[in-house]
């Protein structure tokens, strides 16, 4: 079995590699920093540290003014609280003045699991990827995890980071290199081309395993950054394949497969099938059951690359 840790737990160790090796790293959260794991930072870099209390907009306000004097602010909490609730400021305080801020979102997505739908977060990559100049990154394991936030630290700007809760399989080895605006290809196939994000890259690989039982061969696509996204990528698998899935742990509205659709409809036109959550909130549940009841897994993302087939072929 594959060897899993949760994004979070790679955020948490990140920050305290880059606190070594640069003073201008400051840390603020919002009194959760036991789970979004800035804890490790503040024990031992207490007078970069800020604990803002349950107070999300003071949070990102502060974060402004902190990166507005020169200091390079990480700013974490749940996801659902700092693309959501701290809108207005992310939006006008760090946004809008293209502030380099660096927002590390925690707990996104349904497998926040038991906490309920109030603090699952499945729209918070459609409100950043519609702020001008904001990107966004969604890592697809432990080690992508670090070189995002080692390539934020050294990006100009303000960039969202959306990680997770569970933990997920580990797909890259140590020195793997991550480059903001860069997909990778995992895997090779010219039928059918799977475009994935975030713990949904593992689920990807694992359809393409099983499309390739029946003889179907799939490329497999991990999009981790989906502003700016990879056009030239997409494009270019979208037209060797005539036939595209995208996979995302996120409101099929707004997040990955929007963002393919935009840059497909206007450059590439291909049968398109999109693996996410049908514009529905979700419920308490442990994570692999929402999983499976929101059609997120392997199996699920198969059968849409057997639909988007039938399409290109003009069975449907």
């Amino acid at each position: 079995m594959a060897q899993k840790v949760a994004t979070r737990d790679a955020y948490g160790e990140a920050l305290v590699e880059l606190g070594r090796e640069r003073k201008d790293i400051v840390v603020l959260d919002a009194d959760l920093s036991k789970s979004t794991k800035t804890a490790g930072f503040a024990k031992i870099f207490p007078e970069r540290f800020f604990n803002m209390g349950i107070a999300e907009a003071n949070l990102m306000g502060t974060a402004a003014g902190l990166a507005a004097a020169g200091k390079v602010p990480f700013v974490s909490t749940f996801a659902v609280f700092a693309a959501g609730r701290a809108f207005d400021q992310v939006r006008n305080s760090i946004a809008y003045p293209h502030l380099n801020v660096k927002i590390c979102a925690t707990h996104a997505g349904i497998t926040v699991g038991e906490d309920g739908a109030s603090h699952q977060s499945i729209e918070d990559l459609a409100l950043m990827r519609a702020l001008p100049g904001m990107t966004v990154i969604v890592p697809a394991d432990g080690p992508e995890t670090k070189q995002a936030v080692r390539a934020a630290a050294a990006h100009n700007g303000p960039v969202y980071i959306r990680l997770g809760r569970s933990s997920v399989p580990v797909l890259f080895d140590a020195d793997y290199e991550f480059t903001i605006g860069r997909a990778a290809v995992l895997r090779r196939g010219e039928d059918v081309a799977l475009f994935a994000c975030g713990i949904l890259v593992a689920e990807a690989l694992q359809a393409a395993r099983q499309l390739a039982e029946k003889g179907i061969r799939a490329a497999v696509l991990n999009v981790s950054t989906l502003k700016p996204l990879d056009e030239e990528a997409v494009v270019a698998l979208a037209r060797q394949t005539g036939a595209v899935v995208t996979c995302e742990e996120h409101n099929i509205i707004g997040g990955l497969g929007s963002a393919v659709a935009e840059v497909l409809g206007e450059k590439c036109p291909v049968p398109l099938e999109r693996v996410g959550v049908r514009d529905v909130f979700g419920q308490s549940g442990k994570p692999a059951e929402l999983l499976e009841h929101y059609g997120l897994t392997a199996a699920h993302i198969a059968a849409a690359a057997e639909r988007a087939l039938a399409r290109k072929a003009g069975r449907a």
